[in-house]
């Protein structure tokens, strides 16, 4: 049993000095939220230095430590954090060295009358919502004030100029020095969606394609699928983020690399992965021994197959026509040209099936066509969003067909 302990431990630790390894080599690699930790983190310590330097060292504050520690806190994510963190950290710390001065004079310079009197009362202020994350701070500072023993009106006063040196070296640093941009994120989050889509149309097709699929195969498909509105929810928090970084951002203009993709695209993959959860919940239910559907043929699951395959060519195209920068025009173009292939491909394939299901047997006939209803809708959705100018990062690969052959595939099942 010790044993076993001790080697869980070792796995544990294996573990985590492989994600910092991995996590590291990301940073010095490529531009991501790796290294945009490692740009803010440097940031925080040079304006915390920057705070003691100019207030310890320069003006020889009598509680210097005041400046550095605003300074490190405010260098937040974004931009306006840091204003809206500021003013909600130097109301609570006006509150908390005021009261804290005014208990040290009520109880004589007493250390534990002063904490009797004051700390109950901004713990409890400290929970106000208004004040945020911030709300800890008024009672750390009443500490440091009772502490300190120094309580006059000029001591206290003291605490406020150093608080608004720090708040402001914080501030400036974080709006001035490579300020924090989040549109890398959007970009990564959109990307996803066509990548894990890809790759789950993938090994739906390898598996369909095998004849050998279980109802364990089915549930992990369906699993996947429905695990890509966590991505969804993922992508909504980014642009939320990247809204946010843009808000009093001096930095924003310069350090776009261009539009943030349409928000438009956000509403075609969530009706994509809505239909691709719904082929893989129709597969999960007609196979295994609580089969409620009859799973069709295995001639039309092979041809279902080749279908699946060519909707994951154009998500994958799609994926490089997503990305935010880092891919050759040739390679773009490259990418709309499989697109290209695979879109004229996929609906050559899809009629073919459609026709070819009308002699399926009955008992099948229930899972056959909402197989095919489904993916029709999928592809429907890839190729619409390319027809309106859609998905790619605002760059429309025209489909070449007239709107009236699209309109002619509703009459299929």
């Amino acid at each position: 049993m010790a044993q076993a302990r001790v080697a869980a431990a070792w796995r544990w630790l294996w573990w985590e000095v492989s994600a910092v390894g991995r996590t590291v080599r990301g940073a010095a690699r490529q531009a991501g939220p790796e290294r945009d930790t490692v740009v803010q983190s440097l940031k925080a310590a040079g304006a915390a230095i920057t705070a003691w330097a100019l207030t310890g060292w320069w003006l020889n504050a009598p509680l210097a430590l005041m400046a550095p520690w605003t300074a490190l806190v405010l260098v937040d994510v974004t931009v306006y954090r840091s204003l809206r963190s500021g003013l909600q950290q130097l109301v609570v710390i006006v509150v908390g060295a005021l009261l804290a001065s005014a208990a040290m004079a009520a109880t004589d310079g007493s250390t534990l009358g002063a904490m009797l009197v004051t700390l109950p009362v901004m713990t409890l202020v400290g929970t106000h919502r208004r004040l945020g994350a911030q709300g800890i701070y008024g009672g750390t500072t009443a500490l440091f004030v009772i502490t300190y023993g120094a309580y006059s009106a000029s001591e206290v006063g003291h605490r406020l100029v150093e608080t608004m040196i720090g708040a402001v070296i914080g501030i400036t640093v974080n709006a001035f020095v490579l300020p924090p941009v989040h549109l890398r994120n959007v970009y990564d989050q959109l990307r996803r969606l066509p990548r894990e889509s890809a790759e789950l149309l993938r090994t739906m097709a390898e598996g369909l394609r095998g004849e050998e699929w279980s109802a364990a195969d089915a549930a992990g498909w369906h699993d996947r699928a429905r695990r890509l509105d966590q991505v969804l929810r993922a992508l909504a928090s980014a642009r939320r983020w990247n809204a946010e970084s843009s808000r009093f951002n001096p930095g924003f203009r310069l350090r776009r690399t261009g539009p943030p993709p349409p928000e438009e695209a956000d509403a075609v993959w969530e009706r994509a992965t809505g239909h691709l959860t719904a082929i893989t919940r129709t597969l999960a239910g007609s196979v295994g021994e609580k089969a409620r559907l009859t799973a069709p043929g295995a001639a039309f699951l092979r041809r279902y197959a080749d279908l699946a395959d060519e909707a994951a060519a154009l998500c994958e195209a799609e994926e490089v026509l997503l990305a935010d920068g880092g891919q050759t025009d040739d390679e773009r173009a490259a990418a709309g040209e499989r697109y290209r292939e695979a879109r004229e491909r996929v609906w050559d394939l899809y009629d073919g099936l459609a026709e070819d299901f009308r002699g399926e047997r009955a008992p099948a006939a229930a899972a056959g066509g909402e197989l095919l209803v489904e993916m029709k809708q999928l592809l429907w959705e890839l190729v619409e969003a390319e027809e309106r100018g859609g998905t790619a990062a605002g760059q429309p690969v025209r489909t070449g067909r007239p709107a009236a052959f699209f309109r002619r595939r509703r009459g299929h099942p």
